[in-house]
């Protein structure tokens, strides 16, 4: 029914992959030889080989993210090439083209809604890669498609290397007496009979000491380390962005924004402009105001000159007397089996979804797998990692690997995907206790992976997350965020690891209440790196210099707090520069809304657990995958337009 995660033959790699894709080529080939090509005998086998391709391939990418060493990288490596060449070589395949096209003309009124979107997604991405282009032409896309896969994945190496190579020892309890006792236990180790304590860039020992750390001295420093990693990366991102813009100059787009908007659902670059310049300029005042509150905080303790990395530490005190909200007397509550748990306990009684666990190789013991089923009939799998490592990529992340669809002789085949965390660390003596923060990011990457194992849709190109417009992708994921502030649903798992006592209604409510503190901070910095990824792509910027230039030019505009001139933010932001949002990242911001919107239905319905609700929207949005364009699904689910009144007032910016 599933396929086992095994990477016994990881070495060999290379050479498997070549075979696989050669075996691929002359399938293809086959199906180019028929003579009356339709969408049964041509189209279906052809997803079919695509989808074997993800099939073989993600594991091997996938573990250099989460179990990353020397083997791995050099994996990787050796088969980006290989991979790169043969996508490149499908994509500009101009009888595969043809073929679609003649296929689109002749059946088009006897194909179904979903056959019909498979068509025209194809043929445009056909289009898009330069298929109807000269040789020469074809050749040098070829070349710029291998040199953008191998730089990304220097520049996210970069990072991981840079983040493992720092360490910030403290052997002075006065500079640590603040941080919480679980973080401190991950910290402290004994060097010659003296009591030390390690903080490094990975995230959970990061956040410990700038959110916690008394000494401003050594917040300066793990700031100051953070935030310049991997330097080297200015000098990749002006290949990745020179090569970017000479590859839609090809295709014959004025930009790389331009070609980014060909397959999203917002269709003017002026119109994602705007959009993010009025959440900025909507949230600007309140953002100052926010600023000076956490300032006046700053200054009881003598901070006249109030900087970047005092933020996080007077935030939390800020946050402290404002609400007596202390997100570590909340984790002893959050232990990350019961959060598990109760949510399963949740996701079914909403969607009638059941969470069973089940005992299959993985690629690290703590990680856990997971069988889905709907009235008893199993229909999709979950492999969940959410703890640190050292050979682990930072952030969080949703990565599918099969999809839901119906092969040619008529035989389901199960989705299965993967959610990687970077939560605090289990230990012999403490399990591991997640900050709320953490519990909204958990169920953050859960939206996205039942958008892609919930989906009902027989066609692989556009099952589950596949074929949704990058800009709406984060329309699931987001909605189901907001379900992590209800008070109903974090009784269901919000319990002391220990005494099993549930958290009372007054904590919950300080949760809640706290919800959207320093909401306008958060916009501003979204709408910040949203606007830089966006205008980086809408010239070419081609050195270092110019483009930190333009990102000053941003935060001069929208910033309340500009950061030191050595904070090198954009080196970091691999979600532009190593994975798929670039001119994409106001996705996030552009998906709120209609995230925001829809879970105002439930608010409006009078009951969080509005189950009849909660199956409609499974139906409507999550099962149809990529099927149709989201503003279709978004309407047939709401009955109307979204309004993006709703994020402005969930957000708190207006009432």
């Amino acid at each position: 029914m599933f396929k086992e995660f095994d990477l016994s033959n990881l070495e060999n790699s290379k050479e498997l992959l070549e075979k696989f894709l050669d075996e691929n080529r002359k399938k293809i080939d086959e199906l180019l030889r028929i003579e009356n090509k339709t969408y049964k005998n041509f189209v279906l086998p052809f997803q079919e080989i695509g989808e074997s391709i993800n099939d073989f391939l993600t594991p091997i990418f996938h573990i250099d993210s989460v179990k990353n060493s020397e083997i791995t990288t050099k994996v990787y490596e050796e088969c980006i090439p290989v991979i790169s060449k043969y996508e490149t070589d499908i994509s500009q395949n101009e009888n595969i083209y043809s073929a679609l096209v003649d296929i689109q003309s002749k059946e088009k009124s006897t194909l179904n809604n979903i056959q019909n979107k498979v068509l025209e997604n194809e043929i445009r991405d056909f289009k898009l890669s330069g298929c109807h282009l000269e040789n020469d032409k074809k050749k040098r896309l070829e070349e710029i498609s291998l040199r953008l896969s191998e730089l990304s994945h220097k520049f996210s190496q970069n990072l991981l290397n840079a983040t493992n190579a720092f360490e910030m020892i403290i052997d002075n309890f006065e500079d640590v007496k603040e941080i919480p006792a679980s973080d401190l236990e991950l910290a402290k180790f004994e060097e010659e009979g003296v009591t030390k304590y390690k903080f490094t860039l990975q995230m959970p020992s990061y956040l410990a000491y700038i959110t916690y750390g008394t000494s401003r001295e050594k917040r300066e420093e793990i700031y100051k380390a953070y935030c310049t990693r991997a330097p080297q990366n200015g000098k990749i991102i002006e290949e990745l962005l020179s090569l970017k813009d000479e590859k839609v100059k090809i295709l014959g787009f004025d930009s790389y924004a331009q070609y980014s908007l060909a397959t999203k659902m917002a269709s003017k670059e002026e119109d994602v402009i705007k959009f993010l310049e009025e959440l900025g300029h909507k949230a600007k005042n309140r953002a100052k105001e926010e600023l000076e509150e956490i300032k006046e905080i700053a200054l009881k303790d003598g901070i006249t000159d109030f900087k970047s990395f005092d933020m996080s530490y007077y935030s939390e005190k800020l946050k402290m007397a404002q609400y007596d909200f202390d997100e570590e007397y909340f984790r002893p509550y959050f232990e990350q089996q019961s959060v598990l748990d109760g949510f399963f306990d949740f996701l079914h009684q909403m969607f009638n979804v059941k969470f069973t666990k089940v005992n299959t190789p993985a690629w690290d013991e703590k990680v856990k797998v997971y069988d889905l089923s709907e009235d008893g009939k199993t229909i999709a799998r979950i492999y969940i990692d959410l703890e640190a490592r050292k050979d682990k990529r930072g952030g969080a992340w949703m990565n599918n690997w099969h999809s839901h669809y119906k092969t040619s002789n008529g035989e389901i085949k199960l989705p299965t995907a993967y959610i990687v965390c970077n939560f605090p660390q289990s230990t012999n003596e403490t399990p591991s206790l997640l900050r709320h923060s953490d519990v909204v990011t958990l169920f953050h990457e859960m939206g996205h992976a039942l958008h892609h194992l919930l989906s009902k849709i027989e066609e692989p190109f556009v099952s589950g997350i596949s074929g949704v417009a990058w800009d709406t992708v984060e329309f699931p994921s987001q909605f189901l965020e907001y379900f992590s502030y209800d008070k109903d649903v974090l009784k269901l798992f919000a319990k002391h690891y220990i005494t099993k006592e549930v958290l009372d209604d007054e904590s919950i409510d300080k949760i809640i209440k706290a919800k959207n503190f320093q909401s306008s901070l958060a916009t501003l910095r979204q709408v910040e790196f949203a606007l830089f990824d966006f205008k980086l792509y809408q010239k070419l910027y081609k050195t270092e210099e110019e483009i930190q230039d333009l990102l000053d030019s941003i935060r001069n505009e929208f910033a309340v707090m500009i950061p030191p001139k050595y904070n090198k933010f954009q080196n970091g932001f691999s979600h532009i520069f190593s994975g798929g949002y670039a001119a994409g990242y106001y996705s996030y911001k552009w998906a709120e809304v209609l995230s925001a919107d829809a879970f105002y239905m439930f608010i409006d319905s009078g009951n969080i657990f509005n189950k009849e609700l909660g199956i409609k929207y499974k139906e409507t949005i999550l099962s149809q995958g990529g099927s149709y364009d989201m503003d279709k699904l978004f309407f047939n689910f709401a009955q109307r337009e979204p309004s993006v009144d709703s994020l402005l007032k969930i957000d708190g910016i207006i009432s």
